[in-house]
């Protein structure tokens, strides 16, 4: 935006009056760091899984309860263990509940398309993927990453633009399920929908308008379900890549649902048709 100059009077009457005209800076929030596992239960899974833990920081006097456990797998893995001021975990985790302990770690390595379709070949079933449509909430992709892994999903598409990555929240949120899922980030949600075609994927749309009602699909086969953003749900270009949209029966006076609600309630779907 072009900046307004102010004539010679104003800037006058400003030095008279004493008076400031500068706007106060916007504050502008850090993206959350992609090195970081917060809280117990995610550092545990972390210490599991296998990922690189560079080190795990405690804050000091926090030697009870899971932490215990948190220490004796950070030995038995080699892993480096420092006490810190709790102000030091409060400033890493950016206002995230950390519950007095914070792991570093190797940034989380996203796969390729075909890793996923690797991994349905692994086990020798039909590929089942989710498709996110710029999901913005950390809580909702750690939610929708712990449903994907338990419903039996092979991986999780999200856009480069627009969606969150695998943050601290996330690695929480997901109660360490991040740690078994394959996430690709891709530069063209649409492109990608196009590529998965030619896989014989049949791609289907959650949207609250759809004609169909998701108990009466057929999810068997090979799958993509896109699951569209908090707010504006699936955009209009990616709506038209999809075979078949679907909705969610709702009887209440509140007719919307939380994306990672939906989305479980769609995987759960597709579960029961391929048990």
């Amino acid at each position: 935006m072009a900046k307004i100059n102010r004539n010679s009077s104003k800037n006058s009457n400003k030095s008279k009056n004493n008076i400031s005209n500068k706007q106060p800076k916007k504050v502008v929030a850090e993206p959350m760091r992609e090195d970081i596992v917060l809280g117990r239960n995610g550092v545990i899974e972390a210490l599991k899984a296998k990922i690189t833990v560079e080190q795990i920081l405690i804050s000091k006097g926090e030697k009870e309860g899971s932490i215990v456990k948190i220490m004796a797998l950070a030995k038995e893995k080699g892993v480096v263990i420092k006490e810190v001021d709790r102000k030091k975990l409060d400033s890493l985790s950016q206002g995230e509940a950390h519950q007095g302990v914070v792991a570093m770690v190797t940034p989380f390595r996203y796969s390729e398309i075909q890793d996923i379709l690797d991994r349905a070949k692994e086990r020798e079933e039909s590929p089942f993927i989710i498709i996110l449509d710029e999901i913005e909430d950390p809580h909702n992709l750690g939610s929708i990453i712990r449903t994907a892994e338990l419903c039996g999903a092979h991986g999780i598409i999200i856009p480069k633009r627009r969606n969150v990555g695998v943050t601290p929240t996330v690695y929480k949120t997901s109660a360490g399920a991040v740690n078994y899922m394959k996430i690709a980030k891709v530069s063209n949600i649409n492109n990608t929908i196009d590529e998965l075609k030619k896989e014989n994927i049949w791609v289907y749309g959650a949207d609250g308008e759809a004609e169909n009602f998701s108990y009466n699909v057929d999810f068997k086969g090979a799958v993509a379900l896109v699951i569209g953003s908090e707010g504006r749900g699936i955009s209009k270009l990616t709506r038209e890549k999809c075979d078949v949209m679907v909705k969610i029966p709702m009887v209440g006076k509140v007719n919307s649902l939380n994306a990672s609600v939906a989305g479980g309630i769609l995987m759960y779907e597709v579960l029961k048709s391929r048990l």
